[in-house]
Protein backbone atom coordinates (compact mmCIF):
# COMPACT_ATOMS: atom_id res chain seq x y z
CA UNK A 1 0.00 0.00 0.00
CA UNK A 2 0.98 3.30 -0.48
CA UNK A 3 1.49 5.87 2.49
CA UNK A 4 0.25 8.42 1.34
CA UNK A 5 -2.89 10.12 2.89
CA UNK A 6 -5.84 8.66 0.34
CA UNK A 7 -8.77 11.53 1.99
CA UNK A 8 -6.14 13.72 4.37
CA UNK A 9 -6.38 17.29 3.45
CA UNK A 10 -3.34 20.22 3.83
CA UNK A 11 -2.32 18.78 7.67
CA UNK A 12 1.06 18.09 7.23
CA UNK A 13 3.80 20.51 8.14
CA UNK A 14 6.58 18.79 6.80
CA UNK A 15 8.27 15.47 7.12
CA UNK A 16 11.30 14.17 6.76
CA UNK A 17 12.80 10.72 8.30
CA UNK A 18 12.83 12.23 11.57
CA UNK A 19 10.00 14.43 11.61
CA UNK A 20 6.50 14.62 11.00
CA UNK A 21 3.99 17.40 12.16
CA UNK A 22 0.13 17.02 11.43
CA UNK A 23 -1.75 19.67 12.69
CA UNK A 24 -5.54 19.28 13.95
CA UNK A 25 -8.04 22.95 14.32
CA UNK A 26 -6.13 23.71 17.86
CA UNK A 27 -3.10 21.19 18.21
CA UNK A 28 -0.94 18.81 16.79
CA UNK A 29 0.27 15.65 16.75
CA UNK A 30 4.23 15.00 16.03
CA UNK A 31 5.50 11.71 15.18
CA UNK A 32 9.40 10.36 14.98
CA UNK A 33 12.44 10.52 17.07
CA UNK A 34 12.66 14.08 17.30
CA UNK A 35 9.24 14.71 19.10
CA UNK A 36 11.33 15.06 22.38
CA UNK A 37 13.32 17.96 21.25
CA UNK A 38 10.05 19.82 20.28
CA UNK A 39 8.96 18.75 23.67
CA UNK A 40 12.27 20.22 25.45
CA UNK A 41 11.67 23.22 23.71
CA UNK A 42 8.00 23.85 24.48
CA UNK A 43 8.76 23.03 28.39
CA UNK A 44 11.49 25.40 28.36
CA UNK A 45 9.64 28.18 26.17
CA UNK A 46 7.05 28.30 28.37
CA UNK A 47 8.63 28.42 31.48
CA UNK A 48 5.76 26.04 33.81
CA UNK A 49 6.35 26.58 37.42
CA UNK A 50 5.87 22.30 37.48
CA UNK A 51 5.83 19.71 35.30
CA UNK A 52 3.57 16.49 36.32
CA UNK A 53 3.70 13.10 34.76
CA UNK A 54 0.78 10.88 34.55
CA UNK A 55 1.59 7.29 34.27
CA UNK A 56 -0.54 4.04 35.45
CA UNK A 57 0.91 1.41 36.95
CA UNK A 58 1.87 -0.25 33.93
CA UNK A 59 2.88 2.51 31.51
CA UNK A 60 5.27 3.46 35.17
CA UNK A 61 6.55 0.03 35.01
CA UNK A 62 7.60 0.04 31.03
CA UNK A 63 7.49 3.52 29.52
CA UNK A 64 8.55 5.83 32.13
CA UNK A 65 12.29 5.00 32.08
CA UNK A 66 12.10 5.97 28.48
CA UNK A 67 10.61 9.15 28.68
CA UNK A 68 13.06 9.39 31.30
CA UNK A 69 15.67 9.31 28.93
CA UNK A 70 14.40 11.27 26.48
CA UNK A 71 13.69 14.58 28.70
CA UNK A 72 15.82 17.53 29.80
CA UNK A 73 13.50 18.61 32.31
CA UNK A 74 12.48 17.64 35.99
CA UNK A 75 9.17 16.77 36.60
CA UNK A 76 6.89 15.42 39.22
CA UNK A 77 5.23 11.90 39.13
CA UNK A 78 1.43 10.94 39.44
CA UNK A 79 0.52 7.57 38.87
CA UNK A 80 -3.21 5.84 39.01
CA UNK A 81 -4.14 2.03 38.89
CA UNK A 82 -4.79 0.62 35.37
CA UNK A 83 -7.74 -0.32 33.84
CA UNK A 84 -10.75 0.91 32.52
CA UNK A 85 -12.34 -0.30 35.59
CA UNK A 86 -10.53 3.28 37.55
CA UNK A 87 -11.39 5.17 34.71
CA UNK A 88 -14.13 7.35 37.08
CA UNK A 89 -14.08 10.45 39.22
CA UNK A 90 -12.83 8.60 42.51
CA UNK A 91 -9.40 8.59 40.04
CA UNK A 92 -9.98 11.83 39.62
CA UNK A 93 -10.61 13.65 42.89
CA UNK A 94 -7.32 11.55 44.02
CA UNK A 95 -5.15 13.12 41.41
CA UNK A 96 -6.81 16.77 41.85
CA UNK A 97 -5.77 16.45 45.80
CA UNK A 98 -2.29 15.29 44.32
CA UNK A 99 -1.89 18.21 42.10
CA UNK A 100 -3.19 20.94 45.17
CA UNK A 101 -0.90 19.03 47.62
CA UNK A 102 2.59 19.17 45.27
CA UNK A 103 1.91 22.98 44.51
CA UNK A 104 0.41 22.78 41.49
CA UNK A 105 -0.65 26.14 39.86
CA UNK A 106 -2.45 27.76 36.52
CA UNK A 107 0.72 27.63 34.93
CA UNK A 108 1.93 23.92 35.48
CA UNK A 109 1.88 21.47 32.96
CA UNK A 110 0.28 17.94 32.99
CA UNK A 111 1.60 15.12 30.64
CA UNK A 112 -0.18 12.04 30.08
CA UNK A 113 1.88 8.96 29.69
CA UNK A 114 -0.42 6.34 28.59
CA UNK A 115 -2.97 4.60 27.11
CA UNK A 116 -6.49 5.68 26.40
CA UNK A 117 -7.49 5.43 30.26
CA UNK A 118 -4.51 7.82 31.54
CA UNK A 119 -5.01 10.58 28.45
CA UNK A 120 -8.57 10.31 28.63
CA UNK A 121 -9.05 10.78 31.87
CA UNK A 122 -5.60 12.90 32.59
CA UNK A 123 -7.07 15.20 30.08
CA UNK A 124 -10.18 15.59 32.20
CA UNK A 125 -8.08 15.87 35.53
CA UNK A 126 -6.26 18.70 33.04
CA UNK A 127 -9.00 20.75 31.78
CA UNK A 128 -11.17 21.01 35.38
CA UNK A 129 -7.84 21.62 37.81
CA UNK A 130 -7.41 25.21 38.39
CA UNK A 131 -10.07 25.70 35.61
CA UNK A 132 -7.88 24.29 33.18
CA UNK A 133 -4.27 23.88 32.57
CA UNK A 134 -2.35 22.90 30.05
CA UNK A 135 -1.87 19.34 29.29
CA UNK A 136 0.35 17.44 26.96
CA UNK A 137 -0.55 13.06 25.68
CA UNK A 138 2.26 11.07 25.41
CA UNK A 139 -0.16 7.63 23.83
CA UNK A 140 2.26 4.39 24.69
CA UNK A 141 -0.61 1.83 23.16
CA UNK A 142 -2.02 1.70 19.44
CA UNK A 143 -5.23 2.65 20.42
CA UNK A 144 -4.31 5.89 22.09
CA UNK A 145 -1.73 6.22 19.12
CA UNK A 146 -4.57 6.44 16.22
CA UNK A 147 -8.17 7.17 17.94
CA UNK A 148 -7.19 8.92 21.73
CA UNK A 149 -4.27 11.15 20.40
CA UNK A 150 -6.73 13.16 18.01
CA UNK A 151 -10.14 15.12 18.93
CA UNK A 152 -9.75 16.35 22.38
CA UNK A 153 -12.13 14.04 24.13
CA UNK A 154 -11.78 13.59 27.65
CA UNK A 155 -13.39 12.04 30.42
CA UNK A 156 -14.36 9.24 32.28
CA UNK A 157 -17.08 6.47 32.72
CA UNK A 158 -20.38 6.91 35.10
CA UNK A 159 -20.29 3.08 36.79
CA UNK A 160 -19.95 0.68 33.54
CA UNK A 161 -21.44 3.51 30.80
CA UNK A 162 -18.42 4.49 29.34
CA UNK A 163 -17.79 8.60 28.92
CA UNK A 164 -20.34 9.86 30.31
CA UNK A 165 -18.52 12.73 31.72
CA UNK A 166 -16.11 15.07 30.35
CA UNK A 167 -15.09 17.79 27.92
CA UNK A 168 -13.55 18.17 24.69
CA UNK A 169 -10.42 20.24 24.91
CA UNK A 170 -7.32 19.35 22.83
CA UNK A 171 -3.59 18.94 24.80
CA UNK A 172 -1.13 21.49 23.71
CA UNK A 173 0.45 18.69 21.27
CA UNK A 174 0.61 14.77 21.12
CA UNK A 175 4.03 12.86 20.85
CA UNK A 176 4.16 9.54 18.89
CA UNK A 177 6.74 7.36 19.49
CA UNK A 178 6.46 4.14 18.39
CA UNK A 179 9.30 2.42 20.75
CA UNK A 180 6.10 2.39 23.04
CA UNK A 181 4.79 -0.25 21.32
CA UNK A 182 7.35 -2.75 22.20
CA UNK A 183 6.40 -3.53 25.25
CA UNK A 184 2.57 -3.59 24.31
CA UNK A 185 0.52 -7.20 25.14
CA UNK A 186 -0.64 -8.59 21.60
CA UNK A 187 -4.33 -8.40 23.30
CA UNK A 188 -3.85 -4.66 23.48
CA UNK A 189 -2.09 -4.31 20.10
CA UNK A 190 -5.13 -5.77 18.40
CA UNK A 191 -7.54 -3.84 20.18
CA UNK A 192 -6.11 -0.71 18.53
CA UNK A 193 -5.81 -2.57 15.21
CA UNK A 194 -9.54 -2.35 15.05
CA UNK A 195 -9.58 1.49 14.91
CA UNK A 196 -7.80 1.14 12.24
CA UNK A 197 -9.86 -0.77 10.54
CA UNK A 198 -12.60 1.49 11.31
CA UNK A 199 -11.24 4.10 9.65
CA UNK A 200 -11.13 1.96 6.68
CA UNK A 201 -14.84 1.36 6.45
CA UNK A 202 -15.65 4.65 7.17
CA UNK A 203 -13.55 6.63 4.68
CA UNK A 204 -11.16 4.65 2.53
CA UNK A 205 -12.08 1.25 0.79
CA UNK A 206 -8.76 0.51 -0.28
CA UNK A 207 -7.19 1.51 3.49
CA UNK A 208 -9.34 -1.33 4.63
CA UNK A 209 -7.98 -3.35 2.41
CA UNK A 210 -4.70 -2.93 2.86
CA UNK A 211 -4.97 -3.44 6.87
CA UNK A 212 -7.39 -6.70 5.88
CA UNK A 213 -4.35 -9.30 6.15
CA UNK A 214 -3.02 -8.14 10.01
CA UNK A 215 -0.21 -6.31 9.97
CA UNK A 216 3.00 -6.90 12.52
CA UNK A 217 4.46 -4.04 14.62
CA UNK A 218 7.44 -3.56 12.14
CA UNK A 219 4.55 -2.53 9.66
CA UNK A 220 2.42 -0.52 11.03
CA UNK A 221 4.24 2.96 11.98
CA UNK A 222 3.23 4.60 8.03
CA UNK A 223 -0.33 3.34 8.53
CA UNK A 224 -0.67 4.91 12.28
CA UNK A 225 0.31 8.03 10.61
CA UNK A 226 -2.70 7.34 8.16
CA UNK A 227 -5.27 6.25 10.89
CA UNK A 228 -4.34 9.55 12.66
CA UNK A 229 -4.77 11.55 9.61
CA UNK A 230 -7.81 10.09 8.53
CA UNK A 231 -9.52 11.18 12.30
CA UNK A 232 -7.71 14.34 11.94
CA UNK A 233 -9.48 15.18 8.96
CA UNK A 234 -12.90 14.47 10.45
CA UNK A 235 -12.26 16.18 13.41
CA UNK A 236 -10.91 19.28 11.93
CA UNK A 237 -13.79 19.68 9.75
CA UNK A 238 -16.51 18.89 12.90
CA UNK A 239 -14.80 19.18 16.20
CA UNK A 240 -17.91 19.06 18.57
CA UNK A 241 -19.64 16.30 17.04
CA UNK A 242 -22.72 18.16 15.33
CA UNK A 243 -21.97 16.12 12.31
CA UNK A 244 -19.22 14.56 10.23
CA UNK A 245 -17.51 13.42 13.38
CA UNK A 246 -19.92 11.03 14.55
CA UNK A 247 -19.30 8.73 11.58
CA UNK A 248 -16.23 7.97 14.05
CA UNK A 249 -18.34 6.09 16.24
CA UNK A 250 -19.25 3.28 14.15
CA UNK A 251 -19.50 -0.21 15.56
CA UNK A 252 -19.37 2.53 18.89
CA UNK A 253 -22.84 2.05 19.74
CA UNK A 254 -23.22 -1.87 20.50
CA UNK A 255 -19.67 -1.89 20.82
CA UNK A 256 -19.99 0.46 23.85
CA UNK A 257 -22.61 -1.31 25.29
CA UNK A 258 -20.70 -4.93 24.66
CA UNK A 259 -17.80 -3.56 26.74
CA UNK A 260 -19.61 -2.17 29.62
CA UNK A 261 -21.30 -5.00 30.34
CA UNK A 262 -18.41 -7.40 30.48
CA UNK A 263 -16.60 -4.61 32.02
CA UNK A 264 -19.01 -5.40 35.39
CA UNK A 265 -20.34 -9.13 34.58
CA UNK A 266 -18.46 -11.11 37.44
CA UNK A 267 -18.92 -13.85 35.26
CA UNK A 268 -17.59 -12.77 31.98
CA UNK A 269 -14.08 -12.46 30.90
CA UNK A 270 -13.23 -8.32 30.56
CA UNK A 271 -13.12 -7.68 27.14
CA UNK A 272 -10.85 -4.36 25.50
CA UNK A 273 -12.07 -1.52 24.22
CA UNK A 274 -11.21 -2.88 20.44
CA UNK A 275 -11.85 -6.67 20.78
CA UNK A 276 -15.92 -5.01 21.71
CA UNK A 277 -15.62 -2.77 19.31
CA UNK A 278 -14.85 -5.02 16.71
CA UNK A 279 -18.14 -7.36 17.19
CA UNK A 280 -20.07 -3.86 17.30
CA UNK A 281 -19.03 -2.98 13.71
CA UNK A 282 -19.98 -6.72 12.41
CA UNK A 283 -23.09 -6.16 14.27
CA UNK A 284 -23.39 -2.66 12.53
CA UNK A 285 -22.04 -4.10 9.37
CA UNK A 286 -24.91 -6.80 9.36
CA UNK A 287 -27.84 -3.70 10.58
CA UNK A 288 -26.27 -1.72 7.60
CA UNK A 289 -27.26 -4.57 4.72
CA UNK A 290 -31.20 -3.96 6.64
CA UNK A 291 -30.94 -0.13 6.85
CA UNK A 292 -29.23 1.48 4.78
CA UNK A 293 -28.43 -0.53 1.93
CA UNK A 294 -24.65 -1.95 2.69
CA UNK A 295 -24.47 -5.07 -0.07
CA UNK A 296 -24.59 -8.41 2.53
CA UNK A 297 -21.33 -9.50 1.00
CA UNK A 298 -19.98 -6.46 2.35
CA UNK A 299 -21.11 -7.44 5.29
CA UNK A 300 -19.91 -10.63 5.27
CA UNK A 301 -16.65 -9.44 4.42
CA UNK A 302 -16.52 -7.36 7.21
CA UNK A 303 -17.32 -10.16 9.67
CA UNK A 304 -14.91 -12.16 7.79
CA UNK A 305 -11.65 -10.00 8.08
CA UNK A 306 -12.29 -9.34 12.04
CA UNK A 307 -13.40 -12.94 12.37
CA UNK A 308 -9.56 -14.01 11.54
CA UNK A 309 -8.22 -11.56 13.59
CA UNK A 310 -10.37 -11.55 17.14
CA UNK A 311 -11.85 -14.33 18.50
CA UNK A 312 -15.32 -14.75 18.54
CA UNK A 313 -17.27 -14.19 21.84
CA UNK A 314 -20.21 -16.48 23.15
CA UNK A 315 -23.98 -14.20 23.17
CA UNK A 316 -26.70 -15.96 24.95
CA UNK A 317 -29.66 -14.45 24.83
CA UNK A 318 -29.57 -12.80 28.82
CA UNK A 319 -26.40 -11.40 27.86
CA UNK A 320 -27.74 -9.91 24.75
CA UNK A 321 -31.00 -8.53 26.61
CA UNK A 322 -28.41 -6.76 28.88
CA UNK A 323 -26.40 -5.62 26.38
CA UNK A 324 -29.65 -3.65 25.03
CA UNK A 325 -30.32 -2.45 28.06
CA UNK A 326 -27.32 -0.82 28.16
CA UNK A 327 -28.07 1.01 24.46
CA UNK A 328 -30.12 3.94 26.29
CA UNK A 329 -27.30 5.32 28.04
CA UNK A 330 -25.15 5.88 24.52
CA UNK A 331 -24.28 9.51 24.38
CA UNK A 332 -25.27 9.76 20.61
CA UNK A 333 -28.62 9.12 21.55
CA UNK A 334 -31.51 12.17 20.90
CA UNK A 335 -34.62 12.37 22.30
CA UNK A 336 -34.46 8.63 23.98
CA UNK A 337 -33.62 7.50 20.26
CA UNK A 338 -31.06 5.09 19.91
CA UNK A 339 -29.05 6.56 17.02
CA UNK A 340 -26.77 4.34 15.39
CA UNK A 341 -23.90 5.06 12.31
CA UNK A 342 -24.19 2.61 9.41
CA UNK A 343 -22.79 1.66 6.42
CA UNK A 344 -24.38 2.74 2.49
CA UNK A 345 -21.38 1.16 1.39
CA UNK A 346 -17.92 0.56 2.76
CA UNK A 347 -15.83 3.84 2.52
CA UNK A 348 -19.79 6.17 2.76
CA UNK A 349 -20.77 6.03 6.42
CA UNK A 350 -24.56 7.40 7.17
CA UNK A 351 -25.41 8.30 10.57
CA UNK A 352 -28.51 9.38 12.73
CA UNK A 353 -29.79 6.21 11.77
CA UNK A 354 -32.93 4.22 14.09
CA UNK A 355 -32.54 0.48 14.84
CA UNK A 356 -35.72 -1.90 15.84
CA UNK A 357 -34.60 -4.51 18.65
CA UNK A 358 -35.51 -6.97 16.42
CA UNK A 359 -32.80 -6.20 13.72
CA UNK A 360 -30.63 -5.92 16.87
CA UNK A 361 -31.48 -9.44 17.46
CA UNK A 362 -30.72 -10.27 14.05
CA UNK A 363 -27.49 -8.86 14.01
CA UNK A 364 -26.23 -10.93 16.76
CA UNK A 365 -27.53 -13.74 14.95
CA UNK A 366 -25.65 -13.20 11.59
CA UNK A 367 -22.42 -12.55 14.19
CA UNK A 368 -22.91 -16.10 15.64
CA UNK A 369 -23.12 -17.61 12.41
Amino acid sequence: MSTKFYCVKALIERTNKSLMILHTKHSKVIFGAACWETLNEWVSKNAYSKVFVLTDTNTQKHCLAHFEEKVGFDFVPLNMPAGEENKHIHSCVALWEDLSTLGADRKSLLINLGGGVVTDLGGFVGCTFKRGIDFINIPTSLLAMVDASVGGKTGIDLGALKNQVGVIEEPKMVLVDTDFLATLPENEYRSGYAEMLKHGLIQEPDYFEALRSFLNRKEILPHIYHSVGVKATVVSEDPFEHGLRKILNFGHTLGHAIESHFLVSPNKTRLLHGEAIAIGMVLEAYLSTEISGLPLEDAKKIKSVFGNIYPKVSFDTETITAVMSLLTHDKKNEGGNVLFVLLEKIGKPVWNQSVSNELIHKAFVFYAA
